[in-house]
């Protein structure tokens, strides 16, 4: 057998097995019952439920302000406070907007400027389980030495190895995977220094 071939055949059994290890991971993520408290909360936007987890976080003390990113540009704040229910109140004193993130690169982006313009120690990071482990992969790279606490948001249990048989996850997870190990190639490329020092979302929900 060629050289090339067995080179072929190694990098896909890698690629399988590193699958095989990241869906399992990713079914074993469960939604905490109990999360200590933190400076800020970071939802990213893109999936279901994520918003309502983060304003019940919001709600019940976990973090003094919420950053939701990846807003899209049209949608104002009382559209959000409407579509979800949440407190008038709340999101007038304690919700921030981001509309310029298009991508979970972008979301890293924009939630790093927001953190480190508060300089915030500690941040719940809400998404989605499948999301979770590029999200905070993703943030870890640009955010500095806050304190990223995960509060994957499960929408369908696949703790028990249902991944497998269930097609819709399994695109899902695969899709995910694919970008994952895109981001981890990517960040063996050489970077320049973030923005760490940036100025402030130039939208915030005292400013819709």
């Amino acid at each position: 057998m060629c050289v090339g071939c067995v080179i072929l055949i190694g990098a896909a059994i890698a690629f399988l097995g590193g699958f095989a290890a990241f869906a399992t991971h990713v079914a074993r993520l469960s939604t905490p019952s109990e999360l200590r408290e933190a400076d800020a909360i970071i939802v990213l936007t893109g999936g279901e439920k994520r918003i309502d987890a983060a304003l019940e976080l919001l709600e019940s003390g976990k973090g003094q302000r919420l950053l939701i990113s990846g807003v899209h540009p049209s949608a104002r704040v009382i559209d959000l406070q409407r579509a979800t229910g949440g407190n008038e109140t709340l999101f007038s004193c304690c919700v921030d907007i981001d509309r310029l993130a298009l991508d979970t690169i972008g979301n890293a982006e924009e939630s790093a400027k927001w953190v480190n313009s508060h300089a915030w120690n500690s941040v719940i990071v809400v998404t989605n389980n499948y999301h979770m482990p590029r999200s905070l992969l993703e943030l870890r790279r640009l955010i500095g030495d806050a304190d990223l606490l995960p509060y994957p948001v499960v929408n369908t249990r696949l703790d028990d190895g249902e991944w497998v048989t269930n097609r819709a996850a399994l695109r899902v997870l695969f899709t995910e995977y694919a970008k994952y190990v895109a981001a981890v190639a990517r960040g063996m490329l050489p970077l320049g220094e973030p923005g760490a020092g940036d100025a402030t979302l130039a939208v915030s929900a005292a400013h819709p």
